[in-house]
């Protein structure tokens, strides 16, 4: 097995360890397929009794999907490598959110993309004083995906928006307002946890570990989220934000500003079409109508190219604002995959 990712069976507890510090533990390809392969095996063994997933290293859980090789296809017209990774994980993630035992997550550094989808589907997901979880997928002309859209769906009043659109970082207190996470453990504890985990499976151990988390900014903030974010559209949200003459609208124009706008309005959307069907399959089928489209048709490709290759962070997006983007563009970017093509997740 690939040194990339850890996988094995430790007491009562099946252990999977994300171990690539170097690359902030990006998720490759191949592990969202040993994943895969790890959970389909735990499934039913009734030796396993909950799940215990974290990462080595000090800055990240997980930063997001390892995303050089879809590039690298990408830019020679190749798109089906990035389909068969996104379906895979996809699929992944779809047997993550269902998985039929706890789930614990130790969610340390950064949490972000394709991490989340690693760490934030589980039971049992804790934060420490370091984590930082965001979406910031729409900085990369991508939208929020691996069952992200739901994610932000069940967020309290538009907050889901809101961190979609803006790619804001939570903290560990903002992280559990918004659902992303449930309990606040110190770092310090977490080996002593574990081990407890692993020696007798009793996922009680969580609560009875659990501290009350720091304050929550976001919490704070979520009248005027309500407020701002509460339109149909990316439109309508530019026109209320650009209304309101407050610090709480201009900070989030400047981060929308930054973001592919064809992305963000999508985003919109998909977090709308999540919270009126709530499950994790829809969700993700949807995220894949994007996700598919996005080399050929969407920002991606720039987007990586901006932030990862040259870094020069001057992203060329298709569109030279946010409110250029069309309801038929949005609804071209969101329309059923053809039957032929359709993954299975």
């Amino acid at each position: 097995m690939s040194t990339d990712i850890h996988i094995r069976i430790e007491g009562r507890a099946g252990r999977i360890t994300l171990n690539r510090p170097d690359a902030l533990n990006a998720v490759t390809h191949e592990m969202c397929l040993a994943i895969e392969e790890a959970l389909t095996a735990w499934e039913g063994d009734p030796a396993v009794a909950l799940l215990v997933i974290d990462g080595t290293g000090e800055r990240a859980f997980s930063a997001g999907g390892d995303l050089m090789q879809m590039y690298e296809t990408g830019t020679r017209g190749d798109f089906g490598y990035g389909r068969r990774f996104w379906a895979d994980e996809y699929r992944m993630n779809r047997r993550m959110f269902e998985f039929p035992k706890p789930v614990v997550t130790f969610l340390h550094g950064f949490t972000m993309g394709g991490g989340v989808g690693v760490g934030c589907h589980g039971s049992h997901r804790i934060v420490c004083e370091d984590s930082q979880i965001a979406m910031p997928e729409c900085g990369i002309g991508l939208v929020p995906d691996v069952g992200g859209s739901l994610l932000l769906a069940r967020a309290p009043g538009r907050v889901g928006e809101y961190l979609g659109v803006t790619g804001t970082r939570m903290g560990p207190g903002c992280a559990i307002f918004a659902g992303f996470a449930d309990y606040y453990i110190p770092r310090a504890d977490w080996p002593r946890l574990i081990g407890v985990l692993s020696e007798t499976g009793d996922w009680d151990a969580v609560d009875r570990s659990t501290l009350p988390p720091p304050d929550s900014p976001l919490a704070a903030m979520q009248a005027d989220i309500d407020d701002s974010f509460a339109g149909e559209t990316l439109r309508d949200i530019l026109t209320m934000l650009e209304f309101r003459d407050t610090d709480f609208a201009r900070e989030s124009l400047k981060k929308i500003a930054r973001n592919a706008p064809l992305s963000m309005a999508c985003t919109v959307e998909l977090v709308h079409r999540a919270r009126s069907r709530d499950r994790i399959d829809e969700a993700l089928m949807q995220e894949y109508r994007f996700t598919s489209r996005s080399m050929e048709q969407g920002d991606f490709l720039e987007g990586i190219r901006a932030q990862i290759i040259d870094k020069d962070r001057t992203p060329k997006w298709a569109h030279a604002a946010a409110r250029d983007v069309t309801l038929a563009e949005v609804a071209q970017m969101l329309r059923p995959v053809p039957a032929a093509d359709a993954p299975d997740i």
